[in-house]
């Protein structure tokens, strides 16, 4: 008595099946067939950052030939987009692609800075959080702390570079030690708040400069930091009174176990 509905039952889904592909692939041809409606842009800010504009966006789609409002979404070359997009140094991931309503998406995240460097050369230019340079922008200041001294790595005023490559030249700017000091401070509130610059000296060592205070903070290499950071992070709440900041000249703490103060001399 089962037996029939056995078999109906499986030929009922695939049949059913069947006809969901090819409902599918009609609205699929149905769409490609629609002309765009609109241009949809989003660019997603990150700490108010303003480097690339949703009118800016669409002047580079617009780019690739004019107008696309009316042209079938099958002649829309989504990857070129992309592509064009991408090339735009301030950018740093596209994402487009096409709804059935016929609104051509556009969807661009932009690079985020997280210390501006101004090299040896006077050439300015920031380091992103994911470690490549980035042209400095004219619609748009970030606000982050400034690396300077001896750091210099020819081209990255102009052009993205990544810093996790395998390059001596690379190696000997100094840059992967500033983005990992950088990154270190942009991570925690209570460092990017206080400190306003990261100095490369002669030796290839770095110091810090806060915004309050005026000291130097010797943390030697770019190794080891998070105890040398905790480090500073206890002597700023037990060892220094608010008042006594400026007292101090340089704080070293190239020294394990300890903080070596300087203070400033008296006229």
């Amino acid at each position: 008595m089962n037996a029939p509905r056995a078999i109906v039952r499986p030929l009922l889904l695939s049949a059913t099946a069947a006809l969901v592909v090819v409902a599918l692939g009609f609205v699929e041809r149905t769409a490609d067939r629609r002309p765009v409606q609109d241009l949809a842009i989003d660019v997603r800010e990150v700490d108010d950052a303003r480097f690339i504009t949703p009118q800016q966006v669409r002047e580079q789609v617009l780019g690739m030939g004019g107008e696309v409002v009316g042209v079938p979404l099958a002649e829309m070359d989504l990857e070129a987009i992309e592509e064009r997009l991408r090339a735009v140094p301030w950018v740093n991931a596209v994402e487009a692609y096409h709804t059935l309503d016929g609104i051509l998406h556009v969807r661009v995240e932009q690079r985020e800075p997280i210390v501006r460097v101004l090299d040896r050369d006077g050439r300015g230019y920031y380091l992103d959080a994911e470690g490549h340079t980035m042209p400095l922008s004219a619609q748009h200041t970030a606000r982050v702390p400034v690396a300077l001294g001896a750091v210099h790595l020819d081209g990255a005023a102009e052009r993205v570079i990544d810093l996790h490559a395998t390059d001596s030249l690379i190696a000997a700017s100094h840059l992967p030690e500033v983005h990992r000091i950088a990154t270190l401070l942009h991570q925690d509130p209570f460092w990017a708040a206080l400190i306003d610059q990261i100095v490369v000296t002669p030796e290839g060592e770095f110091e810090l400069v806060p915004r309050v205070g005026g000291q130097r903070i010797r943390i030697g290499g770019a190794d080891r930091l998070e105890p040398r950071f905790a480090k500073l992070r206890l002597f700023y709440r037990q060892g220094i009174d608010q008042t006594d900041w400026r007292r101090h000249a340089i704080i070293d703490l190239r020294f394990d176990g300890q903080v070596v103060c300087t203070q400033r001399s008296t006229p």
